[in-house]
């Protein structure tokens, strides 16, 4: 059916409007055939109807009615809801409301989020220190290698009997932390979590996918390939004298905007933390069960990292207390260098305890595991610096008894009961944006993170509204938001150009690197520059010296690497597609 001819000049009036603002805020990459589909329309709207037609107009395959008018509230948003769940014709479309812009052009299909799945794990390809990137693998993002980290100092910090002040170590390898060139133990713990993790839950999905990074058809699936690069130099950041762990490999203060082969200041090692060494902990525990199954590909690899990880736990339990949380103003005061680099101090130790505790009852067990004195009674979101869940998380997948994995699915199902009833309150039909704390530094990790615990709730009860409501979180991240942004480099038509992210501003290539989320609107605004929009959820603006909202991180990345590759693994047994 053509589109009705009235519009006609609604159709020329929304071409300059969708220049400024498009008032159509949808998932721009698109959605599953049998999914659920839903847009919101910004107000004030001058039709209770709305369309969707093929980009040109010239067929209509949908009409549907705009649902009552919501007031956002943490901006001052009016929108109202398009469903369109019920359109199962594949293709590529737009949303029409007359008199308004057309919306974005999107897709709907069986596998709409295929190069996205690939792009968001690639990423972490693009962060890789040490080596050089080869077109090959990187496109027109080829760049030399940066920072060997062959001559790392010890800083004094650091320092002891064995290692003092100024020893020369290597720590080579490893990924970059976010925008900035250094690289920090306690942010790699959760991300090497979330990666480890999904290919744990989904062995057989990961098994089949492909992202081409120099590893590829090693037989070894790529989401291990790419994590090995981070653990072989998370290794290195052991003490080998005594088990613990140092903090971060760092440079003093912040690159400039160079690309890594030009940024060449001293590196350094700094103090052992027992964040670090539980964190480091952890992982390791985790990575001996899983790269086990691969010892053809690396022999020794799953006993070192059980080693590494019983003498970090071993260092850790006998270095508690304030004294081994790393505080870097306290350095600073009587030690040089001083460092002016990512800090990630943490107050309190014992929800990394609690999570290495966990990994290590389930890779070693033994009677130095067998108990615990006080189970950890949080079960907030995690990130860098609250891991207790992390090790819920594990002990779901890997129980002691029948009992205690029904009692951890019930759990999961009780915390996102309570973010479903909240959802129903939030003018965008998402989960994201619980409250104004969702809209912080880094808040695009929370949509991401939020979507995982509701994957857990739909594995524990394989009920299909958990896993929509995680899919309105990927909705969120990729467009249906207030700022109308698609949060990831290279996707979508309005996405991030300018992220904070050192190679991306000095490579001299317009399109960023690709596969990258960034932070996301940040009502602290910490950045101290202009923001056009100042609300708790527009609180946004696409400028590479807006790091408040606009810089990259590897622990941003891995949640969406679970989220949208569990989707993509789930999509037939929900039914989302067809087979």
């Amino acid at each position: 059916m053509k589109f009705p001819a009235c519009f006609t000049g609604a159709l020329l009036i929304g071409a300059f409007a969708m220049a400024q603002e498009n008032p159509v805020r949808l998932n721009q990459s698109g959605f599953y055939t049998a999914g659920p589909k839903h847009a919101v329309v910004m107000g004030p709207v001058p039709s209770d109807s709305f369309f969707i037609t093929t980009p040109d107009g010239n067929d209509t395959v949908f009409r549907g009615t705009l649902q009552p008018e919501m007031i956002s509230r943490y901006s001052s948003s009016r929108t109202r809801m398009a469903d369109f769940s019920d359109l199962e014709m594949k293709g590529r479309f737009v949303l029409r409301v007359p008199g308004m812009a057309v919306s974005y052009p999107f897709n709907i299909g069986d596998a709409p989020y295929h190069d996205l799945a690939a792009a968001v794990l690639k990423g972490f390809y693009f962060q890789r220190a040490s080596m050089p990137l080869d077109a090959q693998y990187a496109g027109k993002w080829a760049r030399p290698a940066g920072h060997p980290d062959t001559r790392v100092l010890v800083h004094p910090s650091a320092a002891d009997g064995k290692r003092p002040a100024g020893t020369v170590i290597a720590s080579p390898g490893g990924w970059y932390d976010a925008g900035d060139y250094n690289k920090y133990i306690v942010n790699s713990g959760i991300t090497m979590y979330m990666l480890l993790s999904a290919y744990e839950v989904f062995p057989a999905y990961f098994d089949r996918l492909n992202v081409n990074i120099p590893e590829s058809d090693n037989g070894v699936p790529d989401i291990l390939d790419e994590s090995l690069y981070n653990l072989r130099w998370m290794l290195t950041m052991q003490d080998p004298n005594d088990g613990g762990v140092y903090h971060k490999c760092t440079n003093a203060g912040f690159d400039k905007m160079v690309m890594p082969h030009n940024a060449t200041q001293p590196r350094y090692v700094v103090q052992k933390s027992s964040t670090a060494t539980y964190d480091f902990a952890a992982v390791m525990a985790m990575a001996s069960r899983i790269y086990l199954p691969f010892g053809d590909q690396f022999p020794g690899l799953a006993d070192s990292c059980r080693r590494a990880a019983v003498r970090a736990w071993d260092w850790a339990e006998q270095h508690t207390g304030a004294a081994y949380l790393y505080r870097q103003q306290a350095i600073n005061r009587t030690m040089k260098p001083a460092i002016h680099t990512g800090e990630y101090g943490d107050g309190n130790a014992a929800d990394e305890r609690f999570w290495a505790y966990m990994e290590l009852v389930t890779a070693v067990g033994g009677q130095k595991f067998d108990s615990m004195e006080e189970l950890f009674a949080g079960h907030a979101l995690p990130n860098w610096y609250t891991v207790e869940t992390l090790g819920h998380w594990s002990a779901y997948r890997h129980p002691a008894k029948p009992l205690h994995k029904k009692g951890m699915g019930e759990l999961f199902m009780r915390q996102a009961d309570q973010l479903i009833r909240a959802a129903e309150k939030n003018a965008f039909g998402t989960v994201m944006g619980q409250t104004p704390a969702d809209f912080t530094w880094g808040g695009n990790s929370n949509a991401a993170t939020q979507g995982i615990l509701l994957v857990y709730a739909y594995l524990a009860s394989q009920n299909r509204i958990y896993l929509d409501h995680a899919l309105s979180n990927l909705d969120y991240l990729l467009g249906r938001n207030a700022a109308g942004y698609c949060f990831v480099t290279g996707f979508g038509e309005k996405r991030p150009m300018h992220p904070h992210h050192r190679p991306s501003v000095a490579d001299g290539i317009a399109d960023p690197v690709p596969g990258l989320l960034v932070g996301g609107p940040n009502i602290r605004m910490e950045d101290g520059g202009k923001y056009p929009f100042r609300e708790a959820e527009t609180a946004y603006v696409d400028r590479d010296s807006a790091y408040a909202c606009n810089e990259i991180a590897i622990n941003w990345n891995a949640p969406l690497v679970f989220l949208v590759n569990a989707l993509e693994a789930l999509k037939v047994e929900a039914g989302y597609v067809k087979e």
